[in-house]
């Protein structure tokens, strides 16, 4: 008998089962296959009925271009700042509302030419041989589809499709959406090229280009979009910083039509490039509208006094006045040039006071150097506030909300108040000019009222004179230099690369990556699938299952049965599972061995988890060994609540072992001949109300103890110990005891009901076989030495065993109606 220190009793931990779960998915290569399939043509369909996307990229520079006219005699200073906050800001403008607005609404990028493909509707801007201008103050149909059709050279047929009486239409010039009356069903009139289209639902012009080709007979679509979904897509621009050159910003956009991104990409550019400019001479063109304004005013006050003089010349001999010794003229000429000069300071500021207090609009300042203010501080700062300002008016364009504007007027009025301060701070120095200017030339003057009236009033006269004639002058010359300066600014923007189509451009859908994503799904799923299925797996499937669940010992593996009857070594004692029996048999012989006395009958009890597992098949099979090798062997049936050997050996459960237990017949009685020779059969005779009790009975003993006497083998084939105690209370008279457990069917959990049985030491010399074993990948590993086989089928099976051939599906599903009949 196997002693309890022959092998561990430790329960082995579970772990993953790779080489199993391995086998198990190649079983289901179907549903890889099928699963490839699939997907194999989703990604086809995919790829052909998926319109391409391009992407189209731009390269600008932007540097700051300093204006070759500035230089240090130049009298006109303007501050337009560095790049180094720059090229940040003006990769937002491009992405900017405003921005995106005016290039949509330039391109007239809100109306769709397409043509209708087999599986999509294709954008075919730029290829269409007309283009149509639309009259934004009126209605144009918004959202749906306009057919236009030529029909000949000069005509096109315009058709669409009403389904109630009123339609959606969209004012550009707002952006408003109505509602317009039409007549419902299918429009259809035909237009002459360049004629104007009035309609409730479109008002415009299709004009042909020039280069429109072969256009006649074929057919085009038009849609008009909502402006500001259109712009909130351009707004999507791509404005990559580079990261080496800071100053270099790469613009790309994607979409399915590659002139449209590369005319957008490049008009965008531009007019960025003008606006730019347009920010540089801002500063010129305020200071030239300041300076054409003082020199109105200056030319009325230059008339006015030489008209005083040729009134003060009449009668006068100028000669004697002018010849008279001046020795204040040209001193008092320079101070009042200065005082001018201050005076035009403070004006200056106190304009700029004025224009900060009450004015929200900053754009046409002036420069103050145009007043002679050289101030840093007020220079760079009227620099800024004149940008917010027109960055602000420029947010403005179509803009409904003020809330965008809160970022702008926090930044202006905190640059109003620093610029308040400037203002005062510098008023204060140029008020101390004045004074001591003004002191000055009192001074002078009460030299000069010691001159002769006529001297005198001639000398006021031409003071005002030559005063006008030097500012006239100094604010000429400052005039011509703020035109060369604005003429000579160029841009801080600069393309290096425009956008341009060179072929390629290709970014999806990629066909080659759809069709190896098909691949990587077409496996990932199934193999999901039978990761969830293993895992959600509760029955033995193979020898690794068993060996990792227990130590009692694995002594066979039987396989799957290729016979009507249960006599499979039998019918077939040369096949592959007669061998398995065989091997069993030889197994149990040294178990026998352990024996204390081996002249005895050797007695074998077999029994299992649940019914089902082929416990009955078991029992005949081995007692079929036992007697082919001429040892007289016998088969008691003690399963007494649900008999079942006799109906393979064509005998009758009439009489059996419960009629022994309960004294009405004798040992002889009972026993039934079978006609393989050797073997008999005592069944378990009709089913008795306590079949326990009669196992635990004294004449169990007794008939245990007649049998022995005879027979050399004794193969008890009991109930199953999960379901009644009968098993347990049998393995007393058993010297070996054989577990059945069969593939796919015993469940894990009863393999722990097994050990702790054990463990109590309610079964002894225990070892297991594992039974209906099919040689497929989807139930275990097939069949191999060292579990009852001795070699595999296919080495041993040529020449000494028979082949069996399992039976086809058609022969198995017949097979089991003609046996239920």
């Amino acid at each position: 008998m196997i002693d309890t220190k022959d092998f561990s009793l430790l329960e082995v931990s579970d772990r993953f089962d790779f080489k199993g779960f391995l086998i198990k998915t190649a079983s289901y290569w179907k549903w890889f296959l099928v699963s490839l399939s699939v997907c194999s043509f989703i990604a086809y369909q995919v790829n052909i009925r998926k319109e391409k996307i391009y992407s189209m990229d731009g390269i600008i520079s932007v540097k700051e271009e300093n204006n070759p006219f500035f230089t240090s005699n130049t009298s006109l200073i303007f501050n337009w700042g560095g790049t180094s906050d720059k090229v940040q800001g003006i990769a937002y403008d491009f992405k900017s509302r405003s921005h995106n607005e005016k290039v949509v609404s330039k391109l007239k990028f809100y109306i769709d030419y397409l043509v209708q493909e087999k599986y999509y509707t294709r954008d075919v801007y730029g290829q269409v041989p007309f283009v149509i201008e639309p009259d934004t103050s009126k209605a144009q149909l918004f959202s749906s589809i306009l057919h236009i059709k030529f029909v000949n050279a000069t005509q096109y047929l315009l058709e669409t499709e009403f389904a109630s009486s009123s339609a959606p239409v969209v004012y550009y010039s707002d952006n408003s959406l109505d509602n317009a009356s039409v007549t419902p069903g299918k429009f259809s009139r035909k237009f002459t090229v360049g004629q104007p289209v009035s309609l409730p639902f479109l008002n415009g012009v299709v004009n042909l280009k020039p280069d429109a080709g072969d256009y006649i007979g074929k057919e085009y679509m038009i849609r008009f979009n909502k402006f500001d979904d259109v712009v909130s897509l351009y707004r999507g621009i791509r404005t990559d910083v580079n990261d080496r050159t800071t100053s270099v910003i790469t613009l790309g956009l994607q979409g399915t039509n590659k002139a449209k991104m590369v005319e957008y990409i490049n008009q965008s550019v531009e007019m960025m490039i003008r606006n730019e400019l347009d920010y540089k001479n801002l500063f010129a063109d305020n200071t030239i509208a300041f300076i054409d304004k003082q020199l109105a005013d200056l030319d009325k006050d230059l008339d006015a006094s030489q008209k005083e003089m040729r009134e003060f010349s009449s009668g006068r001999n100028l000669l004697n006045i002018e010849s008279t010794d001046n020795p204040f003229a040209e001193r008092l000429k320079e101070l009042d040039l200065q005082r001018d000069g201050i005076s035009r300071k403070l004006a200056y500021l106190a304009t700029l006071k004025t224009y900060l207090t009450r004015s929200t609009d900053f754009s046409k300042l002036p420069a103050p150097a145009v007043a002679g203010i050289e101030d840093p501080n007020i220079t760079a700062n009227v620099t800024r506030l004149i940008t917010l300002s027109t960055e602000r008016a420029e947010l403005s364009y179509n803009v409904k909300y003020q809330k965008r504007f809160r970022d702008f007027d926090s930044k202006m009025d905190a640059l109003k108040q620093v610029l308040l301060q400037n203002i005062a701070t510098a008023k204060t120095v140029i008020d101390y000019d004045m004074n001591v200017v003004v002191g000055k030339i009192n001074e002078i003057e009460v030299d000069i009222k010691k001159l002769p009236q006529d001297k005198q009033e001639y000398l006021k006269i031409e003071r005002k004179r030559d005063l006008s004639e030097e500012i006239i002058m100094s604010f000429l010359a400052k005039r011509n230099e703020a035109k060369i300066v604005r003429a000579a600014n160029l841009s801080d923007i600069k393309f290096i690369d425009p956008a341009k189509d060179v072929g390629g451009g290709l970014i999806g859908p990629n066909n080659t990556v759809n069709y190896i994503m098909a691949v990587f799904l077409g496996f990932m799923i199934p193999l999901a699938l039978v990761l969830v299925i293993f895992f959600m797996e509760n029955a033995i499937l193979n020898t690794d299952d068993i060996t990792r669940l227990t130590q009692i010992p694995l002594i066979g593996v039987i396989g799957l049965k290729h016979t009507n009857s249960n006599l499979s070594v039998f019918e077939k004692p040369k096949s592959a599972l007669a061998e398995s029996f065989r091997g069993i048999r030889s197994s149990l012989q040294f178990l026998y061995k352990r024996k204390a006395d081996n002249s005895e009958a050797k007695t074998l009890m077999l029994t299992s988890s649940i019914s089902g597992e082929g416990k009955t098949f078991c029992s005949i099979n081995i007692a079929t060994v036992f007697a082919l090798s001429e040892k007289k062997t016998l088969i008691v049936g003690l399963d007494l609540r649900k008999p079942k050997i006799f109906d393979d050996f064509r005998i009758k459960n009439d009489i059996g072992a419960v009629n022994y237990l309960i004294g009405q017949k004798t040992l002889d009685e009972v026993t039934q001949p079978t006609h393989i020779p050797y073997l008999d059969v005592i069944t378990s005779g009709p089913i008795p109300p306590n079949p326990s009790e009669l196992i635990m009975g004294q004449t169990m003993r007794d008939f245990v103890s007649e049998i022995k006497a005879k027979y050399d083998y004794i193969i008890f084939d009991t109930p199953p110990i999960g379901l009644v105690s009968d098993a347990m209370e049998l393995s007393q008279y058993a010297d070996v005891t054989l577990y059945i457990m069969r593939q796919n069917f015993t469940k894990k959990e009863m393999v722990t009901l097994l050990n702790n049985r054990f463990k109590r030491g309610e079964l002894a010399n225990v070892s297991i076989i594992f039974n209906g074993f099919e040689n497929k990948a989807k139930y275990g590993y097939g069949y191999g030495y060292g579990y009852g086989y001795g070699y595999t089928y296919a080495t041993y099976g040529s020449g000494y065993l028979e082949e069996e051939k399992p039976k086809g599906f058609f022969s198995r599903v017949f097979g089991s109606l003609w046996r239920s009949s």
